[in-house]
Order: C-alpha cells, then sequence, then structure tokens
C-alpha cells in the first residue's frame, strides 16, 4: 500500500492532462494525524525547482498536512511565474484540505517549461475527492516520468510502519538523484528525530546512487508522521526501518535506470577512511568505459584501477586487489585470476575493490552505459 501503509494517511493519483499521453500525472498524499511533524532532504543543486525552494520553506518548521506531486512538468527554470504556480499548487490543495503553508510541493518531468495550471488546479480537486486510505499505489503510478515501473517500499516495527513511494530512472547521481520521495509513518516520533532518521538514511542510501552522473533540479524526499499508531518507537529501530525503506526505493531506482542492463554494486573496502571510500566508489561508478564494458560482460578490471588512480584518497597502486562478481580479477595492482572465470552473464554485478589502507568501507550503485540509455536520452527533451 505505499505510502498508506502506515495508519493515518490517505493518498490518490489521476490523470489530470498534464501529458499528452493521458497517464496519470498528479498525486496527493494527506497526513491526517493527530501528529503532523515531518522532515524533508532537498538537492544540492544550485539550480533549483520552485516546487523545490517552496517546499524548503514550508517544512522549515517541521510540519506538514500534505503533499502535492505532480509528473509532466519540472516547474524548473519558470522564473518568478513557475514560483507563482508552486504556491498556487498549494494553495489549491490547502482549499480542500489546510493551509498552503502545510502543503508540500513537488514535480518532475521537462524543465523550462510552465505547467498547464487550469489542469493542473482541476487535477488537485479530482484527487482530493478521490483521496483514500488504500491510494497509494495510485499515487505511486502518477509520479512516473520516464519510470517503466512504480516504486513503493514498507517496513514494520513494534505496533508501527514505514511506507514510502519514489520516482526516478535517469539523472540519478548524488545529491540527491532525480527522484521524488514520500515517506509516511504512524509512529509518534519528533521532528527533531524524524530529521535525524531521514539524514542517515539518505547519506548511506538516496546519496549513494549514481546510475549518470546527472543531479537534477527538483530531487526532494519527504518523511511525514503521523503518530496514529500512539508508539513511541525506539529510537534505533525506527532508524533502521527508515533506511531500510530508504535502501529499498534507492535499489529500485537504479533497477529500473534508463536503458540499464546491468545493476552494478561497486564496494570498496579497506580505505583510509570513509569520504577516501564514497571517493573511491563514485569514480568507479561514474567511469563510462567500465560501465560500457560490464554492459558487454567484459570484466576490464584496468578500468577499475584507472578510476581509482584519478582520486585524491589514500592508497598504493601496486596493494590494489579488484574482484568481479567474486573472482579476484587484479591482485597488488597487476593481473589476478584469470578473466574468463568472471560470469557476467547475469544483470547483477558486484565490483569489490581493496585498498589496503584502512579499515573504512562505502558501497555505490549504479548500472551499465547501454544504446538505449543513449537512445532515450536523445528522444527525449531534458
Amino acid at each position: 500500500m505505499s505510502v498508506t501503509a502506515a495508519r493515518g494517511f490517505a493518498a490518490s493519483g489521476v490523470s489530470a492532462g498534464i501529458k499528452d499521453s493521458g497517464a496519470p500525472d498528479l498525486a496527493l498524499v494527506v497526513n491526517r494525524g493527530p501528529s503532523d511533524a515531518a522532515a524533508a532532504v532537498f538537492t544540492s543543486n544550485r539550480v533549483q525547482a520552485a516546487p523545490v525552494r517552496w517546499s524548503r520553506r514550508v517544512t522549515g518548521d517541521g510540519a506538514l498536512a500534505a503533499v502535492v506531486l505532480n509528473s509532466g512538468g519540472a516547474n524548473a527554470c519558470t522564473g518568478p511565474a513557475g514560483e507563482d504556480d508552486a504556491r498556487a499548487m498549494a494553495e489549491r490543495t490547502a482549499r480542500a484540505l489546510c493551509v498552503a503553508e502545510q502543503v508540500a510541493v513537488c514535480s518532475t518531468g521537462l524543465i523550462g517549461v510552465r505547467l498547464p495550471m487550469d489542469r493542473v488546479t482541476a487535477g488537485i480537486d479530482t484527487a482530493a475527492a478521490e483521496l483514500s486510505e488504500d491510494g497509494g499505489e495510485s499515487a505511486a503510478i502518477a509520479i512516473k516520468t520516464t519510470d517503466s515501473v512504480h516504486k513503493t517500499a514498507v517496513a514494520s516495527g513494534p505496533g508501527w510502519t514505514v511506507g514510502g513511494m519514489a520516482k526516478g530512472a535517469g539523472m540519478l547521481a548524488p545529491g540527491l538523484a532525480t527522484m521524488l520521495v514520500v515517506l509516511t509513518t504512524d509512529a509518534d516520533v519528533s521532528a527533531p528525530a524524524l530529521d535525524s532518521a531521514l539524514r542517515e538514511a539518505v547519506r548511506t542510501t538516496f546519496d549513494r546512487v549514481d546510475s549518470d552522473g546527472c543531479m537534477s533540479t527538483n530531487d526532494t524526499v519527504l518523511l511525514l508522521a503521523s503518530g496514529a499508531s500512539g508508539v513511541r518507537p525506539d529510537p534505533a529501530g525506527f532508524a533502521e526501518a527508515v533506511h531500510g525503506v530508504c535502501l529499498d526505493l534507492a535499489l529500485r531506482l537504479v533497477a529500473d535506470a534508463e536503458g540499464a542492463s546491468k545493476e552494478i554494486e561497486v564496494r570498496v573496502v579497506g580505505a583510509a577512511s570513509e569520504p577516501d571510500a564514497v571517493t573511491v566508489g563514485r569514480s568507479i561508478a561514474r567511469n563510462n568505459l567500465l560501465k560500457c564494458a560490464l554492459h558487454g560482460e567484459d570484466p576490464n578490471w584496468g578500468r577499475v584501477l584507472s578510476a581509482i588512480g584519478t582520486t585524491s584518497a589514500v592508497f598504493d597502486p601496486d596493494r590494489i586487489d579488484v574482484s568481479i562478481n567474486g573472482v579476484r580479477v587484479c591482485r597488488d595492482g597487476a593481473a589476478g585470476e584469470p578473466r574468463d572465470k568472471v560470469d557476467l552473464s547475469g544483470r547483477e554485478v558486484t565490483v569489490t575493490v581493496d585498498l589496503r589502507s584502512g579499515d573504512a568501507s562505502a558501497t555505490i550503485w549504479t548500472n551499465d552505459l547501454t544504446a538505449a540509455y543513449v537512445h532515450e536520452n536523445s528522444a527525449y527533451s531534458s
């Protein structure tokens, strides 16, 4: 049930006519309380869409009553008129539900084009009328753009639940990735505790998805708590559940990456520090030569070492080990086991790098580079 798995929430997804295809393109998620605590994380791109700017302001006090989301248009780089449109979306939602300052706005789609606001506002009215405690799946479907599937996840604790939905299939890179994510919980958790759990979860999940090195203008991750269960969870257990839902959704983003035929997990161990491990992992994940090689089922470990060498991480080039799908193809910075022992016929690929410089580690998730990715992003104006 996605975002409506947690008690105290209702959602809907409708076709407002924003997309020429007539596919669902507008969603509402409403927190019916009794609590309205919330936390948020947004893109670190300096070019930020009007909905991001609006939502930053309204989540500043740690409270939200609703989220309105649209696909089919990003409302980014649209000037003062776009700012007015984001506010109008919040106000129209608030007319039926609450006050505008309690509504977050999320948009995704083409940059630089105004939304058809007559259709958007009419769609909000329709979505408000169709709100349901079973509406989570419809909401998740309505926020898709180039996604081939909708993405939902649920985790539970003693008497409480965390649910979530996400969209994202391309322009996936740290800070956050091209994603809209709404998480909900019926646990009784304060806004500061939500913020702590969300930021730590995002740091090691969404912020370590690196599909194509491109950062969006609209990335938003929201966590809303209704308190409807009446249960105050153990902080560690709650944080673990939030992390679990975020990781599940993050991996679904990678699995649905535009044109991808391989899901690649880059594990860096033996690093001198976690930042070193992350830096090395990102460099490997963004290496287009390696991504092409893995698409062609070639375990070209030389491209892994080449990527590592571009970083400032602490390592000795003559002590690096690299394994691909469990076969140590590079030992001490030179050839190891024969490359033909590596089976790359499946969709899942694991590249493990041991820098042998310390005890820190990190994992980055990416995918291969395919002709289908090039075709999709040459045909889709973004």
